[in-house]
């Protein structure tokens, strides 16, 4: 075996150190990370995003082609979810030792340019880095009613400390609040009962097989456990009929920004996954609410709850099941769809 050794060794980690880019992953590292950002709820399980990767530079785009044009007329819900893939990225980065510096919305507030990511290779990931990464893999949204949080099984710890981004708010709702909130609900499916355009939208994403996206009837509450959420989307029933609750004693949560435009969608989406990660390792059981944010009057009646009368962006369901069977993962789009890689020639 041939040696270095003295000044040669030291002329050998030079040539290493200048080779070496520290700021430029390996494109294998990128589409692993792209791979769990891609893990993100997204409103119907539509996945709404692009990612394109060139010189060391990854940039997120919405993909308007999946926009929901009867319940999210706005692309508000669009935002938010490209924002919970954004966290999500920034947390399978961290486990893989780089470090994420995110541009928001580099082209503008009005652009489908969302974000664009440089890296640095100087992460130091810590154990619970780890557990979110696994929380990623195993997080799905769980439509049954669930059992009450106890002492046994609290809030996370951590959760006043998960939101930190400026002008973003967590609130833990009170009991009584369930009220307004199945009233809130109730507004909503009333308003939709007759939207024909809402409906067919609804059963495209919802209670059939697509093979890349929506939600399949397995990952779907049966009719009898959809009618014990009361404060649920009216989805179409699924095969899911796992649970021994009676009725949803869930603690409820909302998401809510000071103000309402792009910047504080993407920034509401990254609040959100968040929440969603800490509580999985927590081993509670989630599920996103967005329906009762869609329609002003039922949004209003949310918003009277918020000490601070902000803008609800989402609500979130947590609880603890009996985890004996739990609900099919949804699909997710092949990688290669929604990753494009640009090489350029030097």
């Amino acid at each position: 075996m041939h040696q270095i050794s003295g000044t040669n060794r030291d002329v050998a980690w030079t040539e290493v150190e200048t080779i070496v880019d520290t700021t430029i992953p390996d494109v294998n590292v990128v589409r692993i990370a792209v791979d769990l950002a891609c893990r993100a709820p997204s409103v119907h399980n539509s996945q709404p995003w692009q990612w394109t990767y060139s010189d060391g530079r990854l940039d997120l785009h919405t993909d308007r082609g999946r926009l929901l044009a009867s319940t999210d007329p706005k692309g508000r819900q669009l935002v938010v979810s490209c924002g919970a893939a954004l966290h999500h990225l920034e947390t399978a980065l961290t486990a893989l030792r780089w470090t994420a510096d995110i541009e928001r919305l580099p082209d503008g507030l009005r652009s489908g340019h969302l974000a664009t990511i440089r890296f640095q290779h100087d992460a130091h990931p810590r154990s619970h880095d780890f557990d979110l990464l696994s929380a990623i893999r195993h997080r799905y949204s769980d439509r049954r009613p669930f059992g009450p949080l106890s002492v046994k099984t609290p809030l996370p710890r951590t959760q006043p400390d998960v939101v930190r981004a400026p002008g973003v708010h967590l609130t833990v709702l009170p009991p009584e609040a369930r009220a307004t909130l199945a009233a809130a609900t109730e507004i909503t499916a009333a308003a939709r009962r007759y939207d024909t355009a809402y409906h067919t939208e609804l059963h495209w994403w919802a209670g059939h097989s697509i093979p890349s996206g929506g939600i399949p009837p397995n990952a779907l509450a049966t009719a009898e456990n959809l009618s014990r959420v009361d404060i649920g989307r009216g989805f179409p029933a699924g095969r899911d009929n796992d649970s021994a609750e009676e009725i949803d004693r869930s603690t409820v949560l909302v998401v809510s920004t000071d103000a309402d435009w792009r910047p504080d969608w993407l920034r509401a989406g990254e609040a959100l996954s968040a929440v969603l990660l800490e509580a999985t390792v927590e081993g509670l059981a989630t599920c996103p609410l967005t329906h009762m944010t869609e329609l002003r009057q039922s949004r209003e009646l949310i918003r009277e709850l918020l000490p601070d009368r902000g803008f609800p962006q989402a609500l979130i369901r947590l609880g603890v099941t009996d985890r004996k069977l739990t609900p099919r993962q949804t699909p997710r789009r092949p990688t290669d769809s929604v990753l494009s890689v640009v090489s350029h020639p030097r």
